[in-house]
């Protein structure tokens, strides 16, 4: 299992893609803290560009890297080796270059402009979303072979995260705006990792107020130990749940 994450690893890191990806990360991160007098205005500023940014790379390119690796994880098949061991090590080799990425690119202005607690939270978010993402991205190759349907399902999975789903939960809003929807709209929060995100840096940066009764409410669930450890195990779980359905999928997979 260690060679395959090993040379996983080593095959990402030799890809243009990866080092121009971290390249602008970093310029964007860096540009973003030098313009902001602010370090907590220099986070919310660059929190809008990664959760649009960091879940899109991490889904397509993880989805177009699997479509290329097809001959590679055939051979490996043809191997004496558990199927869920070489789905596990490409997965583990994916996230954490991905992450590994990201913690450079944008881990290295947070240091230097930003080392506060809604800097670490917002590099910790980052990081989470890429897992994620990439965990996606191998359920959505697995599940379709050819490769222009799979890129496909990913920018619409991620179309779905990003931009579909806080127009669902806004129609939501209005549509009930009469009844007291405000604790059922933290459970709703729960079926998007972006929100989760997004929600804990706010938080963390204090803008909970501009938000009225609801980031009150927020605020009360989120900032308390139990609603800490319930996030973390949501978003826990939306690195394991695709990864688990891939890797069983995969399993009983003709190649």
């Amino acid at each position: 299992m260690n060679k395959i994450i090993k040379y996983v690893i080593a095959d990402l890191l030799r890809s243009r893609a990866i080092l121009v990806y971290a390249v602008v990360l970093f310029v964007l991160a860096g540009s973003v803290f030098s313009i902001e007098d602010n370090a907590d205005k220099g986070v919310v500023s660059l929190l809008n560009i990664i959760l649009f940014v960091v879940p899109l790379v991490s889904i397509i390119f993880s989805t177009v890297y699997l479509y290329n690796s097809a001959e590679f994880i055939e051979l490996l098949v043809s191997q004496p080796l558990k199927r869920k061991t070489i789905w596990l090590s490409i997965f583990t080799g994916l996230a954490g270059t991905m992450a590994l990425a990201f913690l450079i690119g944008v881990g290295i202005p947070i240091v230097l402009y930003s080392f506060t607690p809604s800097g670490m939270i917002l590099l910790l978010c980052g990081t989470i979303l890429s897992v994620v993402f990439v965990s996606v991205a191998m359920w959505a190759a697995v599940r379709i072979r050819d490769k222009a349907k799979g890129i496909g399902l990913s920018i619409l999975l991620w179309l779905y995260f990003a931009l579909l789903f806080d127009a669902l939960v806004l129609f939501i809003l209005f549509q009930f705006s009469d009844y007291p929807i405000e604790n059922g709209m933290i459970a709703v929060s729960m079926l998007n990792p972006i929100d989760i995100s997004r929600i804990l840096i706010l938080l963390q940066v204090d803008l909970s107020a501009m938000m009225g009764y609801t980031g009150a409410i927020f605020r009360n669930f989120f900032g308390t130990g139990w609603g800490m450890a319930i996030t973390a195990l949501v978003l826990l779980l939306w690195v394991a749940v695709p990864a688990w359905f891939s890797t069983r999928f995969f399993e009983r997979r003709d190649l």
